[in-house]
Order: C-alpha cells, then structure tokens, then sequence
C-alpha cells in the first residue's frame, strides 16, 4: 500500500506543486487531492467567520465538552485550504475526541509573511477571547502548518498569553534557507515535495526578509517556554533533517519534547489514515500524547 500512494502521489500531486504550474492550478490540484482521501465516520462541519478568516468548526461524533484543536494546514504557505486538510484535521479530531477549528489563513504570494501567523495568532486569540481555556487546546499543524504552529507559539509567549496544552508537528518545515542535509539526498524518495517548489514556496513567503529570519524560519527562533511538542515524520521525505534538527533545538532551549521518525512512509502520512497502518497508528500517538497534557 506504501508504494502505491507514494506512486499516485508522484503521478499526480507532485507534478502540479510546481513553480512552473499557475498558482491558481496549484490550489485546485491541491484542493482536488483530497477526494481520494478517507474520513472518519459521522463529523460534521460548520464554516464560521473569525474576524475576517473564514474557518471550518469540525465537530466529531464524539467530543469532550470544552476542548479542542487549533489546526494550522500545510502547502508551503502558498497552497492548501480547509478544503485540502478536512479530513486529516477530523480524524486528529476524531481521534482526541474534540472539536477542530481550521482557518483559511492569509497565503502567499499575495500575503508574504508575518500575515500567516498574525491570522493563526488572531485566531487562537479570539477562542480565548470566547471562553476557550489554553489548558484544553492544543495547536497542531503539518509541513508548513508545522512550521506556522511554531510562529505563532513564539507570537503568543511574546504577546504575554498563555500557552496551549501542546504543539503536534508533523513533517514540520522549519528551515526556510532549506540547509538540512536531507534536501539533497532524499531528492527520489521524496514522492511529493522538490527543492525547487520548496525554494519558490520560501521566496513568496519571506518576501523581503532572509529565509533565515525567526520570523520565517522557526529554526532559528528562540523557543524556549513553549509548550510540550510532539513531533512525526517519515523517512522517505525531504523535511526529515527539518523534523529532527527541530526536536534538537527544541530540547536544547529547554521544551518537552518527543519525536517519532516512522519507517518507510513519505511527507505528511497521516493524511493517509484509514487507508495506511502507520498513518492509524501516529493518529492514535496523538491522541494519546494530547490526552497526556489536556488538562
């Protein structure tokens, strides 16, 4: 089963995250892709309004009253939308037993950056602003969803808010200089992501800031008093050096911090749960960990 994603995804998504493909042909693609995915039984949703953010409220079949899941999506913040990352943020849902918010935050190029963040900042804000305690959220996101959860949890110690329970990163892209080793040598076993749409992704989002620059690039932000981090991510993708010098730093500045390097599974796995057993098996990870540290 491995191999047959990994080759429907190289086949199709792949060739369309692009710098040579319109924009506007990415989002679709990207938006497209997920029909093939599974669901988890019997969530609803409701799009709702946040300031000016629209968001997507997903409610599982079964929740615990009062929590819940900041889910920030991925697509090198140029791509991917509620629509693309639905179902991966209903079975975290589904699985921890709580509600999801899912904002559509500003993308670039025609938002570079710190407009992402102040959107999932403004966002995490206003939950608490309506009676969300932080002790009962947890920020999740993947790729650079992964990356933007990081952002914004530096965002909120500087803004002097309280922190949520945990961050949950998966495949996070956090080095926007693309540095790590494993740009070079995972270039074929990579079945979605290249360097090349990585590069491009990083030159919209950064605008006139270096790539290396904090506020692009969690990697090279100081994240000390952020809260305790899950990490996930597979072998088979150009991000793992990403995933494991994060955790690295992470501890380093003094975070709880545990990571899992899953065996033989490319970028962002999960969105494969339902269908691929490692896919199942980080999602009930999750849950455990998010139950560990929801008050």
């Amino acid at each position: 089963m491995k191999q047959v994603l990994a080759w429907t995804i190289s086949h199709t998504l792949r060739p369309a995250l692009s710098p040579k493909v319109p924009l506007k042909i990415q989002r679709l693609c990207s938006d497209l892709a997920s029909t093939i995915l599974m669901g988890p039984s019997g969530y609803k949703t409701q799009k709702q309004m946040i300031g000016q953010i629209l968001t997507l409220e997903i409610q599982p079949k079964t929740t615990l009253e009062g929590y819940g899941v900041l889910y920030l999506h991925g697509g090198g913040y140029v791509v991917g939308s509620a629509k693309s990352h639905a179902k991966l943020a209903a079975h975290l849902g589904h699985a921890i037993q709580v509600k999801v918010w899912l904002p559509e935050y500003r993308l670039a190029p025609e938002h570079p950056s710190p407009a992402a963040m102040e959107d999932a900042l403004f966002v995490y804000k206003t939950l608490l602003a309506n009676g969300q305690d932080s002790n009962k959220l947890i920020i999740a996101g993947d790729s650079a969803g992964g990356g933007l959860s990081l952002l914004t949890a530096i965002a909120i110690r500087e803004a002097g808010l309280p922190q949520p329970a945990a961050l949950v990163l998966l495949s996070p892209w956090v080095d926007l200089s693309l540095s790590g080793e494993s740009l070079k040598t995972h270039i074929a076993r990579d079945a979605m992501l290249t360097p090349e749409w990585l590069q491009w992704c990083a030159q919209n989002y950064s605008g006139k800031q270096q790539a290396t620059s904090p506020s692009c690039s969690p990697l090279y932000a100081d994240l000390s008093g952020l809260a305790p981090t899950l990490i996930h991510v597979g072998t088979e993708e150009l991000l793992l050096d990403d995933a494991k010098r994060i955790a690295q730093k992470l501890e380093k500045d003094g975070v709880t911090i545990q990571s899992k390097v899953y065996n033989g599974v490319g970028h962002v796995f999960q969105f494969h749960a339902g269908i691929l057993k490692e896919a199942n098996q980080s999602i009930r990870e999750i849950a455990d960990f998010a139950h560990r540290h929801l008050s």
